[in-house]
């Protein structure tokens, strides 16, 4: 199955709005992790997203510990592996910092702009752009520059505009004013302002209601969905019925299940997942280790069972877990068999 194209991404993110649905956005971290996420979205029959952060590309190139030459080889392997994946695989950079602009998403952006003078398709799908740190305007300038960069590269730029809470690869809002947690109609409104509502070009929107990274226990994390009906109703009335946003929903991991479907029925077209995925891949190699402690370490002077410690053994049964845990993601986003490009709705399809 070809990559989606630009005009697919668009498509696919059309289509989750108008379905009610939205796109697993899994973050994959080593060549395992990617081959779990694609075999999960395929045994669900749902597009996705497969995406790295700053830390993680800088994970993906090792000991080189560069974040820009990680995030293009796990590009360049996704691009590959995505292209025999039955349904549509978006290709995204997660949480670019300001500080990071630089040496990171800007030139990943004049990479894709390179293969587009070639004729070929960008690097990366989309990119977010994590100014949620700036004030507003700062925020909102620098998502300007970039939407038209993005647009140009056939790219999708995604933004932030509130605070996520917690805290990923370095990012987030940790020590934030508990009321930064919840973006403000205002805010929402002034973001269409600055960058149109689709006239300048296509964008996806983190607009955070209590939203934190990480997993808590039941009750700690107060979310709020209302407040994204609010702003879409506000953006509605105040620029017309195509002025609603592309909504992303991050710090999703352990949400309960009703407050994911009202995020879903605001416009929440892509919900990250990572810290239910860990887990997921983290299980059964602890259980495979403490099943198998005699046959992975050479215990008392023995040879142990190199089947045991041989990692494509343990490494397999991970990827299978994960994988289930990405269908039980896309089953909880009514993504379940929507795939557009495989039922032959996207362009080239």
């Amino acid at each position: 199955m070809p990559l989606p194209t630009s005009e697919d991404v668009g498509r696919i993110l059309d289509a989750a709005t108008a379905g009610g649905y939205a796109l697993p956005s899994i973050n994959v971290t080593s060549s395992q992790t990617l081959n779990a996420a694609l075999q999960g979205f395929a045994e669900a029959g749902s597009d996705g997203i497969v995406q790295a952060t700053v830390g993680g590309a800088e994970y993906w190139s090792g000991a080189a510990k560069d974040a820009q030459a990680g995030a293009r080889g796990m590009a360049l392997l996704a691009h590959e592996l995505a292209a025999r994946c039955p349904v549509g695989i978006i290709i995204h950079t997660d949480h670019c910092p300001p500080k990071n602009l630089d040496g990171f998403l800007r030139p990943l952006l004049a990479a894709s702009l390179e293969r587009a003078g070639r004729g070929e398709p960008p690097l990366f799908h989309s990119h977010m752009f994590d100014g949620s740190t700036l004030p507003l305007e700062e925020n909102l300038a620098t998502a300007s520059e970039l939407l038209a960069q993005c647009v140009e590269a056939g790219v999708v730029l995604e933004i932030e505009v509130g605070v996520v809470g917690g805290e990923e690869d370095g990012v987030g809002g940790a020590d934030v004013d508990h009321s930064r947690l919840y973006t403000t109609t205002e805010e929402l409104l002034r973001t269409a302002e600055v960058l149109g509502t689709g006239d300048r070009g296509r964008y996806l929107l983190a607009a955070t209601f209590g939203n934190v990274h990480g997993v808590y226990k039941p009750g700690h994390v107060k979310l709020k969905p209302s407040i994204l009906r609010d702003c879409q109703d506000a953006a509605v009335r105040t620029f017309g019925q195509s002025a609603r946003f592309y909504l992303v929903f991050h710090g999703g991991s352990g949400s309960d299940l009703s407050d994911i479907h009202e995020a879903l029925d605001y416009g929440v077209v892509k919900m990250n997942v990572d810290t239910d995925m860990q887990y997921a891949f983290t299980r059964p190699i602890a259980d495979h280790f403490f099943r198998n402690y005699d046959g992975v370490l050479k215990v008392d002077g023995e040879v142990g069972n190199k089947k045991a410690y041989d990692p494509r053994t343990y490494l397999a049964l991970a990827e299978k877990a994960m994988a289930a845990r990405v269908t039980e993601a896309a089953a909880a986003l009514r993504a379940t068999g929507t795939s557009m490009l495989r039922n032959g709705m996207a362009a080239h399809a």
